[in-house]
């Protein structure tokens, strides 16, 4: 099926429903919002040549018309590319251009990026900026059919490109039947959804907040983008009390700032219904005081963009399970596979290990993605017989319960957001000065992990911290840049000349335990 199809199906059974508001002001009810994305869809056929089957991406910010121009798409039978608005303009074009993208849904600031770096955007790519004069004629535009195109489940529906460690994104294919089955998951795993309730978009709509838009445009209830376009806790907590019913995705830092808001507030986050934490370790300590401060709103997820959100949930009722023996063990842990899905724990020779011991998570289900866009190697290394190797360690206890103790990846994850080590990496050495680097995420209290590089100068060659962090800013997106530069004279290598990044890390935790005394 086509999930345009469950617009088109809210519009016709609760067509005066509100759908789309910023804040608490609503743009538009469910049948303004179903017409709107086939009158856009019907402009992308008619203007700007899209077909079904092609490729379009959206390097936006947060904003309400983010939704109609995905809808848009499908509506058409085409493909969506959600980009990270905080990229920088070089690394969405290469994306653009990997997936071959026709066209582009900008913002002004996003076509602003893509314009200086035109030369890398695939040949004959048009951008249509949803600031412009252009866009307001499409959504006024009479559509051509009020029924989206078929499309079968394993249809290609959502490419999201997550980086690997070796440095280049990949596309993650997702089809319909995978958006389905991620979305039945939800209700059954996570939370249950009412015409009444609200998802609020405080983080990405590219990413995994994004990701939970279809099971509420099912059940016909408010999409909310904050007037900010991101995450203010002031006005998360403010939108929860104006709205009522509200329902988040939010990484662990977001929530820490949440709670730390609240508290000074002196509130518990009336309205906030549902908040979804993931895409980050959640230290124990921090989801307890959590749970103390704006009592049992909390559900975990656990996924990855190659099976989202779908690999393993905490929900609420074990998070409110105080008196069970083990209960800070499973407050501790991702929760047990989501329904649709399998989970087990593999060694080194790919074969299942035993309850309780540590190895590799795999998972298998409907959920995990078609595979990666034209990327046979990649495919062939991270699927093996249905199972998705995430590269992630854990152990699963005797109830299912599965609590990850390490990542077998050298992902640095600050912010809620996965930074990669190799693109920080190749950005600096495209420096004159830098001969040698290594990236490592290194411990921090409000940012989980922020990156520190660790440099070898070319002799003779002088750089400081702000020259490589104007070479980076240049080159990368801002968030990714290192926050605190080393300079050595060598990195630590085996015999083999691989960089041990573990004595790195041990560097600089010798380093700030010597600060500290």
């Amino acid at each position: 099926m086509n999930v345009a199809l469950w617009l088109a199906s809210s519009a016709r059974l609760h067509p005066q429903a509100p759908a789309l508001l910023t804040g608490t002001t609503v743009q538009a009810d469910y049948a303004t919002f179903a017409r709107r994305a086939a009158a856009i869809g019907a402009g992308l056929v008619r203007d700007y040549g899209i077909q079904s089957g092609d490729r379009v991406a959206l390097f936006a910010s947060n904003c309400t018309e983010y939704l109609e121009c995905m809808y848009a798409v499908w509506w058409i039978g085409a493909v969506v590319i959600p980009i990270n608005a905080k990229l920088h303009g070089r690394e969405a074009a290469w994306i653009c251009d990997n997936a071959g993208a026709r066209l582009a849904f900008v913002d002004d600031d996003s076509r602003g990026a893509l314009v200086q770096v035109e030369e890398d955007l695939p040949t004959g790519m048009q951008m249509l900026s949803i600031d412009s004069e252009t866009y307001r004629e499409l959504q006024h535009g009479e559509p051509t059919s009020l029924v989206p195109l078929p499309h079968e489940d394993n249809d290609l529906a959502w490419l999201f490109y997550t980086s690997g460690t070796t440095g280049r994104p990949k596309g993650v294919m997702l089809s319909h039947g995978n958006l389905v089955a991620m979305s039945m998951c939800y209700l059954a795993d996570v939370d249950q959804v009412h015409q009444h309730d609200a998802i609020l978009y405080a983080a990405p709509i590219s990413h995994g907040a994004g990701l939970y838009n279809f099971i509420h445009i099912r059940m016909a209830a408010r999409h909310v983008v904050p007037e900010s376009q991101g995450f203010e806790p002031d006005e998360v907590l403010d939108l929860g009390r104006a709205l009522g019913d509200v329902a988040m995705f939010a990484a662990p830092t977001m929530v820490r700032r949440l709670v730390d808001a609240a508290k000074k507030r002196g509130e518990t986050g009336e309205g906030l219904r549902t908040i979804v934490y993931g895409g980050g370790p959640m230290y124990l300590a921090d989801i307890r005081d959590a749970i103390a401060t704006m009592g049992q709103r909390f559900v975990q997820i656990y996924g990855q963009g190659e099976s989202p959100m779908t690999i393993a949930s905490l929900p609420r009722a074990f998070h409110a399970d105080t008196e069970h023996p083990r209960y800070l063990e499973r407050l501790a842990s991702v929760g047990p596979a989501q329904s649709v899905m399998s989970v087990r724990i593999t060694g080194a020779d790919g074969k299942s290990l035993p309850t309780g011991e540590t190895g590799e998570v795999e998972a298998k289900g409907p959920a995990v993605m078609l595979g990666y866009w034209n990327n046979d190697k990649a495919n062939a290394e991270t699927l093996k017989d249905g199972w998705l190797r995430t590269g992630d360690v854990g152990r699963l206890d005797e109830d299912g319960f599965l609590t990850l103790s390490d990542r077998s990846k050298d992902v640095i994850i600050s912010g809620g957001t996965n930074i990669y080590p190799r693109e920080v990496e190749e950005a600096l050495l495209t420096h004159p000065a830098v001969r040698e680097v290594s990236a490592i995420g290194v411990p921090e209290p409000d940012w989980g992990e922020v990156v520190v590089a660790c440099v070898v100068l070319e002799p003779g060659a002088s750089a400081d911290d702000a020259a490589l962090d104007a070479h980076c800013l240049a080159n990368i997106a801002r968030f990714k840049r290192p926050k605190r530069y080393v300079y050595l004279d060598a990195l630590p290598k085996n015999n083999y000349g691989k960089v041990l990044k573990t004595e790195l890390r041990e560097m600089m935790r010798a380093s700030a335990s010597a600060g500290a005394g």
